[in-house]
């Protein structure tokens, strides 16, 4: 059975890294402390000093939608406005590559086009009157 991989501590002594069972199982305390001592207490993003009394959030480096563990060395101290704006930002880039590659595959159909009524119509305009031309002159 291999060994189960090390992390440094801030200081001190190495410790097992924290693995989380499930993709949504709750991050310890003491594992959260140990990410922002290792980070120094700097938001990952904006890289701004997380000041006791904010929150900070924890943001998966790699997401776990692409392939990324819930795991601590794949975790880093943000913002919460800095990670909500990245979270939206990456959920809307995700739903965009899923409407194509649906429609790519046939799953969902394109939109109906937008239909118009079109043009308004002009009104005709007023009918001239055509004058008679003057009689010709046959020979000069």
């Amino acid at each position: 059975m291999a060994k189960a991989p090390k992390i440094a501590k801030a200081q001190g002594r190495s410790v097992t890294e924290w693995i989380g069972k499930t993709p949504d199982a709750k991050i310890p305390d003491r594992v959260l402390l140990r990410i922002l001592r290792r980070f120094d207490h700097v938001c990952q993003l904006t890289f701004v000093k997380i000041v006791p009394g904010i929150t900070p959030e924890f943001d998966h480096v790699k997401r776990l939608e692409d392939g990324g563990e819930h795991r601590e060395s794949n975790l880093v101290p943000v913002m919460p406005s800095a990670h909500k704006t990245k979270s939206a930002l990456e959920m809307g880039r995700q739903a965009k590559a899923d409407a194509i590659a649906k429609r790519s595959y046939g799953m969902k159909k394109p939109a109906k086009p937008i239909s118009s009524p079109g043009f308004a119509k002009s009104a005709k305009p007023p009918r001239i009157e055509k004058q008679q031309l003057p009689p010709r002159a046959m020979f000069r």
